[in-house]
Formats: C-alpha cells, sequence, structure tokens
C-alpha cells in the first residue's frame, strides 16, 4: 500500500511540476492585467497581520510576487528581490514588495521565509484564491503596480537582471546591486 502511494505521488509531482514548466515556456512574457486595475486582496501575513491591496492605493506602488517553497526559480527570485529592497526601501520609501506564498501549508512558507531572510511582507495564499484572480499557473510571477492600483509591469520565471528592471518602473535612479556601492540620487 506505502509503495501505491508513493508511486502515485511521484506520478502526480512529476506530472505538476511538468504543468508548470511547460506553462513557464508557453506563457507571452507580457502580462494580460498590464493596464488594467490589480484584482484586490486581503491576506494573512506570517507575522499575523491582515494586508491588503487596497491598503497601499494612493499611496505606495507594490510590487507583487507569487512563489513557493519548494520552487526552484522563486528561490533564486528571493535573494534578488532580498538585496533590492535593503539596498533602496526605506520608511518613507514610495514602494512595496509583497512576497505572495502559494505554499499549501503555512510551516513551509514561513521555514523559507526565515531561511531567506525576506525583510518584506510575506503573504500566504494557502487556497489560492488570489493567485487565481492574478491568473498565475506558473511561478515566480511578478507584477508591478502603481499608485492607483494599476498593473504597469509584470513577467514570469527568474529574470537576473530584475532588481534593474525594478529600480527602472519603481523610478530608483543610480540602482547598484553591488555590495558597497552607493545609491545616490535614489527617487523613492
Amino acid at each position: 500500500m506505502a509503495i501505491a502511494v508513493l508511486a502515485c505521488f511521484t506520478v502526480w509531482i512529476t506530472w505538476r511540476a511538468k504543468a508548470l514548466e511547460l506553462g513557464l515556456h508557453s506563457i507571452d512574457q507580457t502580462v494580460a492585467l498590464k493596464g488594467k486595475p490589480a484584482p484586490e486582496f486581503s491576506l494573512p501575513s506570517l507575522d499575523d497581520r491582515q494586508v491588503s491591496l487596497a491598503d497601499f492605493h494612493g499611496k505606495k506602488k507594490v510590487v507583487v510576487t507569487f512563489w513557493a517553497s519548494w520552487c526552484g526559480p522563486c528561490r533564486m527570485e528571493m535573494p534578488v528581490l532580498r538585496t533590492f529592497y535593503e539596498k533602496t526601501h526605506k520608511p518613507d520609501s514610495d514602494y512595496e514588495i509583497l512576497a505572495v506564498s502559494i505554499d499549501d501549508d503555512r510551516a513551509d512558507a514561513e521555514k523559507f521565509a526565515n531561511e531567506a531572510k525576506m525583510p518584506f511582507p510575506v503573504l500566504l495564499d494557502l487556497a489560492q484564491k488570489t493567485a487565481r484572480g492574478y491568473a498565475v499557473d506558473s511561478i515566480p510571477r511578478l507584477f508591478v503596480i502603481d499608485k492607483d492600483g494599476k498593473v504597469v509591469d509584470g513577467h514570469v520565471g527568474f529574470d537576473p537582471a530584475l532588481s534593474f528592471s525594478l529600480a527602472e518602473q519603481l523610478g530608483i535612479k543610480n540602482y547598484s546591486p553591488f555590495p558597497g556601492a552607493p545609491n545616490a540620487g535614489t527617487s523613492h
């Protein structure tokens, strides 16, 4: 019985991984939501707050990234986002990053978030309702939302130049991801 369960699980996980991989390759890199209002959401965070997209309307631009602890490209993206955030985000910044975990279990998301030392809010979408609202079928999936709540950009997959494109989208000038390099003239 245990062997049958293990075999079924192996087939399912292989199918799911392949479906996500194929989805990543078949999706046009432009976002269907671009130029449209971002779907609203209110999700619990790992620090037990309720965070809503509406909290930022008229105040801040929002970078929403959908990820999971088991996703290899997500594990590559998070350190890039962490470094970008640590170098550019100040208490009066006009942007926020929200990392939305689509893990099935809070413990998995929490463990990876702690390991990755994520300095930005980590939200839990355990039922993947928000992910469905954003038509997320491959991860990592990132959206940039302006202060008016419109999706201005987005992409699927890990982008090695992510920090540079985010700096451009968020209006941060003279950004450098390299240690010790100043971010003189930042505008955020």
